[in-house]
């Protein structure tokens, strides 16, 4: 089901794997992939909620309604949403500290954090029609090098963007030295589907149909061939729990949903 790697040329010198990562299935220069990635999201800013509604048939707002359940947004919360830049996280953290009448006195924040500035600009124009003016900041920034100080944040999230990050040991560890102690970090990503027979059909939809929902939709094929790649190259539920807890984090677990299509993984900081 997969789409076999291209060729090696044999010719050319081999790279140390230290000067070497993937995207997607493919082998790029450590360097490189942070503007590919850019280049990804440039192309599909405008489309990206849609296509999310498109290839999950909608499920994705559940999944983003229970990652906010899960962080229990309250009055004078600090929030990082990373890779939000669309405010779809945002946008929930806001609505549900709001249910709070302390919340008037005492508002929760929120800091989308977005490598790219079209995602950001997407998001907001989006705040702007909600007529979310405030407690809302848009910052273009890197997950490995957060514009942050030490401890100012009570809460940090990620949907559908970690996997994409160059170096994810080092983007969990910015979002350990970001949080407050007691701090809440919370993960949703796709994952490795734990249902055999799901599995096949996952497999089948994500490699042909996809990129076929990408190319009507948005008018890009190969990034969302790049996207449903980057899937299959991300660690598997315990490997990225591991990751987390090497990062500092403590009590961490993870919630499969939808048959593991996607996990919800939390740690804190102690």
């Amino acid at each position: 089901m997969f789409r076999a790697m291209s060729e090696k040329n044999t010719e050319e010198p081999i790279k140390d794997q230290s000067e070497t990562t993937h995207f997607g299935f493919r082998t790029v220069e450590r360097e490189s992939k942070q503007g590919l990635v850019r280049n990804v999201f440039d192309n599909v800013a405008r489309k990206y909620d849609l296509m999310n509604d498109v290839m999950s048939a909608g499920m994705h707002r559940l999944w983003k309604d229970e990652m906010i359940r899960v962080l229990r947004p309250q009055p004078g919360m600090k929030l990082i949403d990373v890779a939000g830049g669309t405010g779809d996280i945002a946008f929930r953290f806001l609505e549900a500290a709001r249910k709070f009448p302390g919340n008037v006195e005492n508002p929760a924040d929120v800091t989308v954090c977005d490598i790219n500035d079209n995602m950001l600009t997407v998001g907001r124009d989006r705040a702007i029609d909600r007529g979310i003016l405030d407690h809302i900041d848009w910052v273009c920034g890197n997950a490995e090098t957060l514009p942050l100080p030490d401890q100012c944040m009570d809460a940090y999230t990620i949907a559908f963007g970690i996997r994409n990050v160059t170096n994810i040991d080092q983007a969990l560890r910015e979002a350990y030295r970001v949080l407050k102690p007691g701090g809440h970090f919370l993960c949703l990503e796709f994952s490795q589907v734990d249902l055999p027979v799901l599995e096949k059909l996952y497999d089948v939809y994500s490699f042909e149909l996809i990129p076929r929902f990408g190319q009507w939709i948005t008018g890009d094929k190969d990034s969302y061939q790049y996207l449903v790649e980057s899937i299959r190259r991300f660690p598997s539920q315990e490997k990225f729990k591991s990751m987390i807890a090497e990062a500092g984090f403590r009590q961490v677990t993870y919630r499969n949903m939808t048959g593991g299509v996607v996990a919800l993984h939390s740690g804190w900081r102690i």
